[in-house]
Parts: structure tokens; C-alpha cells; sequence
């Protein structure tokens, strides 16, 4: 099951998957300030992609939460990705805080490379620590005020890791969209 909400020129989707196939332009890869990719969405990137992606990430560390930069995909179907820090630390704890932040951070850097569809895990969730209706209500508020000020962005897509986790994006999708 999957679900499309259009907000005003933004085309929200929210699926089920693995966020190294969803065809898009860049993905989004909730990282940590030193972009050191060893586990989570980060560890799938890396493993999938090549490790040529952690190593240009790196070139660029230490990144700021609030702050992204973006990289090449390596062998991932999208172009880009954006790593967008949640936490200071490999394996550190997220707040909701980070996430919006993180999360405005990675769609302003989509649009700099000109990027026209952008795929998000849960920002946070995970090895970040943080409940995924919360997180995920977080990163649709950031979302909704992007489109709100301008954004030449035309497609998000949320993609949840299993079907529990798919439950929860549709739950915070309702609410914040409504």
C-alpha cells in the first residue's frame, strides 16, 4: 500500500521500501557530523551505492546539524545523495529538534543541485532513537513550510523500512496533511 497527497505544487508519497532503489533525484541520508557511513540507512548507502560515496562525503566533514551536502550515488539509481546530519555522532541520539533541521537542510540543498524529486527515510528513527510518527510528523511540518515559502521541488517521496514503520508515515502523513 502506498499513498500520494499532492500539497499545493508538491506531490507527497509515502511507500514502503528501500530508499537505495526508489528512482528519484537525490535520496537523503540522515547522517552525522563527521558523515561517517557505518550503520542504518547510511551503512545500506554505502554497502548498495560503493564506498566512494562516504569517501566524497568525508572530504566535506565535519557538516553541522542544520547543514547538508551532497554527493554523488555511486551505483544507487538516483543521482545524489544528500547527507543531512540528525546527530553529531555515529550512533548518537536524534531529537526532534535535529530532524527539522536536518530535514530543511536536506531539501534546500536538493534544490541547489537542481533536483526535482527528493526520497527521505524517518529522519531519526532508527539508530537515531526517536518514535517514527514523531519524527515523520516533523519532517512533513518542515516540508509543508518549504512549499509554503517556494520550493522548485515536485516530488517527495517517504519511504518506510517494513510495513509496521509504513503504518506509522501514513498515520503522520493524515495528520499533518489533513
Amino acid at each position: 500500500m502506498e499513498l500520494e497527497f499532492k500539497y499545493r505544487n508538491l506531490l507527497i508519497e509515502v511507500i514502503e521500501g528501500d530508499i537505495t532503489e526508489v528512482k528519484v533525484d537525490a535520496i537523503v541520508n540522515p547522517a552525522n557530523s563527521l558523515l561517517i557511513m557505518g550503520g542504518g540507512v547510511a551503512g545500506v548507502i554505502k554497502r548498495k551505492g560503493g564506498p566512494e560515496i562516504e569517501e566524497e562525503a568525508r572530504k566535506m566533514a565535519p557538516v553541522e546539524i542544520g547543514e547538508a551536502v551532497v554527493t554523488s550515488a555511486g551505483r544507487l539509481p538516483s543521482r545524489w545523495v544528500v547527507h543531512a546530519p540528525t546527530v553529531k555522532r555515529p550512533a548518537g541520539r536524534a531529537s526532534l529538534e535535529s530532524v527539522s533541521l536536518a530535514t530543511r537542510a536536506a531539501l534546500t540543498a536538493a534544490e541547489k543541485v537542481e533536483a526535482q524529486s527528493i526520497a527521505f527515510p524517518a529522519m531519526g528513527a532508527g539508530v537515531g532513537g526517536l518514535d517514527i510518527r514523531e519524527a515523520v510528523q516533523t519532517m512533513l511540518r518542515e516540508i509543508v513550510s518549504k512549499v509554503e515559502e517556494g520550493t522548485s521541488l515536485k516530488k517527495v517521496v517517504l519511504v518506510a523500512w517494513g510495513e509496521e514503520a509504513l503504518n506509522e508515515f501514513i498515520s503522520a502523513a493524515r495528520n499533518v496533511l489533513k
